[in-house]
């Protein structure tokens, strides 16, 4: 119970800084989003009348008074879950942005997630057992050379050859013309728009499982109680599965944990590539037209997420490993 405290206390803690951090960073940005809005209706040549971007801040709801007296007004609105209006999709709601594009992040994020980190596990796994033969040097280099490879250049990359040059898959959107639904036409169009943007995550998503596991695992591999199982004739798949494997696989738990909390972030570089309509395309967006109700409510739905994320790996961790209770208890 003193682990699970100790542990709840940080979260408390740690959500507190998040929301408040969450509240100064967008506010510190240079610029006024009533003005931006103005600019964008009236043309970036026209000049700016000042009761015309009073009316647009009145009109969006923008924050006024000191910081302080925001920082209370966004804590009481954001207790009784309202995330206010967004100036990038006025007169929606936030909430209602946010509900069109987050499935479509989720459903994506999510299988490139868990695809990346089972294969990686797993050629991490055997390229540690059968350390220093060809398939190790080959899995190793490939790995570091591809590791120096950005996501939002990959995406550029196979949407010139697979979206333009060759027509295979779509270039942009999430769908054409079907009736969004769990309907088989609307269900293969978003598929087919929704493969290079996956593709272009899973190239290099499951690097640092491959090179961690690896890692981990070959240190597994010199200790006592692998040498006592292969003493008394344990078959190798046993050892390397139920052994070595087993106890290699317990760091990857969290890191494993905080991808997944990463999901509410979207893939912003790779969404924005392939204009795919999900949070990432939002996040991007709402940095550019300072749309501060947005921006905050992403940020905090991303960092929530990992946030939570990281507390389930935490007591996890605690079950799996009995150790780690006794080390901070």
């Amino acid at each position: 119970m003193k682990y699970v405290a100790r542990k709840f206390g940080f979260f408390v803690a740690t959500l507190w800084a998040v929301v408040t951090l969450n509240f100064l960073i967008p506010r510190l940005q240079p610029g006024d989003p009533a003005e931006i809005m103005v600019k964008k209706l009236a043309g970036k040549d026209a000049q700016l009348d000042p009761a015309q971007v009073r009316a647009m801040r009145a009109m969006l709801g923008a924050p006024d008074g000191s910081m302080i007296q925001q920082y209370g007004t966004y804590l009481g609105e954001l207790g009784r879950g309202n995330f206010g209006l967004s100036y990038s999709y006025y007169p929606f709601k936030v909430t209602e942005v946010i509900g069109q594009a987050f499935w479509w992040t989720v459903i994506l994020v999510t299988v490139t997630q868990v695809l990346s980190f089972v294969v990686g596990v797993v050629l991490g796994a055997y390229a540690a057992w059968r350390r220093n033969s060809r398939f190790d040097s080959v899995v190793t280099l490939g790995s570091t050379f591809l590791g120096t490879l950005q996501p939002f250049w990959i995406a550029l990359l196979l949407l010139y050859v697979f979206g333009y040059s060759l027509g295979w898959f779509p270039t942009s959107g999430g769908y054409e013309e079907s009736t969004p639904g769990l309907n088989f036409a609307f269900v293969q169009e978003a598929v087919s728009h929704s493969f290079l943007p996956a593709l272009a995550l899973l190239i290099v998503t499951p690097i640092g499982w491959i090179l961690g596991m690896r890692n981990t695992m070959i240190m597994n591999l010199g200790e006592d109680y692998i040498r006592l199982a292969k003493a008394k004739g344990l078959p190798d798949r046993v050892v390397a599965l139920k052994y070595a494997a087993r106890n290699a696989l317990l760091p990857s738990v969290t890191g494993f944990a905080l991808a997944l909390g990463g999901v509410l972030g979207g893939a912003i570089l790779v969404e924005q590539a392939f204009d795919y309509p999900g949070l990432g395309r939002l996040m991007g967006e709402a940095v550019e037209n300072k749309d501060y109700p947005l921006l905050q409510t992403l940020m905090l739905l991303t960092t929530v997420g990992v946030l939570v994320a990281n507390l389930v790996a935490d007591l996890l961790y605690g079950v799996l490993d009995p150790r780690a209770r006794r080390a901070q208890s």
